[in-house]
């Protein structure tokens, strides 16, 4: 049967699994849209801007475990996908990005809204197509989800002429994909693995860093089960926060620049490093030289490139998470570490890095403790970038994979109202918390209009220091407390959501917390609750720039530090 271009990528978005699509249109993918209505099955949500339909793909995909669509124009509507775009693939977040281009007899020659997107994208996706011919379409979207979701996940882009929309061809959709240079390798070498057991077995200090390919590959049982049978303590990166359940005894927190104390210590004075599907960036490590320094390291992930790219290996085990924590589990004897359990909480103990001070002021630490109380914590979290981010990291416990949405490695301000958006599409029954800065949320304030739109139950904390807090914090300890373009002037955000027809209150008292709280929880659509809060307040513990993670700066500014003797591998 002959269909157009256009039908048959929507053809093959429904083979795909594909039920939701956040887009903005424009000249190039008019045809696409003309189709639209034909596929009720394809639902689309208009965003207010490009970026927030990346971003709202991504946070689709992270509570969904699905892959996440978005759809803009050709020039730049494909432009501003951008740094979505960026944000997915440095955080592993499998999205499919579908440009609209200009006419096949136009390209290369400058027409109006004619850009290059796939070469814009090269060093941003895992791979990226131009469509030239309509016969190839449904092949390039098979293979499109297919490299999104496998492996180690991450974006790909499909460019798309508008007359190759309005193309016609044969509609078949193939039921399997053969990419010969694409093979990711999915369980890891026995050798490899049983070397791994045997260091495991003769450890006495013993720490297991869990990044976001252990949530990826839903390995958090296979996890859990590694930790208990060898007792090992659990540190998580920011986005492996939720792979391990962090009300169990063996969980230490998140590590790294404003990670726990104890779980910076810990990993500092270990012998034994099992990393698992995380990839050593430089705000976990800290000082790479002098990051464990006394400790042999196994590295798990799916990406090899990923393994001895940032801090040196002792057992790389290239494979997919689950599968090599199955395996592993079964070389690996019953052990207890009582001793080195016991150091831990001496360190949690001396450092109480989760605790809150008592005052009358507004504190953040305050109001995301108190969200946590309300929720039970049974919610999905979605964080913009900054203090707002750590804040929400460390003082909300976190027990399942996927309930803290956040922009890792890219960092992008903004994030977190778009993200929202998908998370809530994606997973309509979850209560779905948006926790911003007052910085952050400005960027992507038009996406109020999408959840009004769409009348999305979202609930947004708005952490409001009239500061770009993370960067003043950095201004007050590290350059004098010059305040230069930190200090952010903010429209009434009440107004601002009533303009936009959603239910909004401020809070400046400490008492009105709960209250707020409450109110927002019982109200049956969306609500804002502005929380001014303490316009200096810092985030503690904070690893110094360029220190080893073994040196805490904690409130008030006492300096801590744990000498660790150097790394052994004499025995290997």
């Amino acid at each position: 049967m002959k269909m157009t271009g256009a039908q048959i990528l929507c053809e093959s978005l429904l083979r795909e699994g594909v039920e939701v699509i956040f887009g903005f249109p424009g000249g190039a993918v008019l045809p696409l849209y003309d189709t639209l209505p034909q596929y009720p099955g394809l639902r689309h949500i208009l965003v207010r801007h490009e970026q927030g339909a990346a971003h709202a793909a991504d946070g689709y995909a992270r509570a969904t475990g699905k892959v996440g669509v978005c759809l803009a124009t050709s020039g730049p509507g494909a432009t501003n996908l951008v740094t979505g775009i960026a944000n997915a693939y440095l955080d592993s977040s499998p999205i499919v990005a579908i440009t609209g281009q200009v006419a096949r007899p136009f390209i290369g020659k400058d027409g109006f809204q004619e850009i290059d997107i796939t070469g814009i994208t090269l060093p941003i996706t895992k791979h990226n197509y131009l469509v030239l011919d309509v016969s190839d379409l449904a092949s390039v979207v098979k293979e499109t989800f297919h490299i999104a979701r496998t492996g180690r996940p991450g974006p790909v882009l499909i460019d798309i002429p508008r007359d190759v929309f309005a193309d016609e061809a044969s509609f078949h959709y193939p039921e399997k994909v053969n990419l010969r240079g694409y093979k990711p390798t999915l369980d890891g070498h026995p050798a490899q693995i049983r070397k791994a057991a045997r260091l495991i077995n003769e450890a006495r200090s013993p720490v297991i860093i869990s990044g976001r390919g252990a949530i990826i590959s839903g390995a958090s049982n296979e996890l859990k089960e590694l930790a208990e049978k060898a007792q090992i303590p659990v540190v998580t990166t920011l986005l492996g926060i939720g792979s391990f359940p962090q009300t169990h005894f063996l969980s230490l927190g998140m590590l790294g620049m404003h990670g726990m104390a104890c779980a910076n210590l810990a990993v500092s004075a270990s012998d034994l490093i099992i990393a698992i599907g995380m990839r050593f960036d430089d705000r976990a490590t800290g000082k790479v030289s002098e990051f464990a320094p006394n400790a042999r390291i196994i590295h798990i992930d799916i990406d090899p490139a990923e393994i001895g790219k940032n801090v040196g290996v002792d057992v790389p085990i290239v494979g997919d998470v689950r599968s090599v924590l199955e395996a592993l589990n079964k070389e690996i004897a019953t052990k207890t570490h009582l001793d080195w359990v016991n150091q831990i909480e001496q360190w949690r103990s001396e450092h109480p890095s989760t605790a809150i001070r008592e005052t009358d002021e507004l504190i953040p630490q305050y109001v995301v403790r108190k969200i946590y109380e309300a929720t039970n914590g049974d919610a999905i979290i979605v964080t913009g970038v900054g203090q707002n981010q750590m804040w929400a990291a460390q003082h909300f416990s976190y027990t399942k994979p996927n309930s803290l949405i956040s922009s890792g490695g890219l960092g992008t301000m903004g994030f977190e109202l778009p993200a929202a958006i998908g998370a809530k599409v994606g997973r309509p029954d979850e209560t779905v918390w948006a926790i911003a800065g007052d910085g952050g949320f400005q960027m992507t304030i038009q996406e109020l209009a999408t959840i009004t739109q769409e009348n999305l139950a979202l609930k947004i904390a708005i952490l409001n220091n009239s500061f770009l807090g993370m960067v003043r914090q950095w201004q007050e300890l590290f350059y004098g407390r010059r305040y230069v373009a930190t200090p952010l002037s903010a429209p009434d955000f009440v107004k601002v959501a009533e303009a936009y027809g959603i239910s909004a209150m401020r809070v400046s008292d400490k008492r009105e917390v709960v209250p707020a709280i409450e109110r927002a929880m019982a109200h049956d659509g969306p609500f804002i609750i502005d929380f001014r809060i303490e316009p200096e307040e810092n985030v503690y513990p904070m690893v110094p720039p360029g220190a080893s993670i073994s040196v805490l700066l904690e409130e008030p500014r006492e300096m801590v530090k744990v000498e660790v003797g150097s790394r052994d591998t004499s025995n290997l």
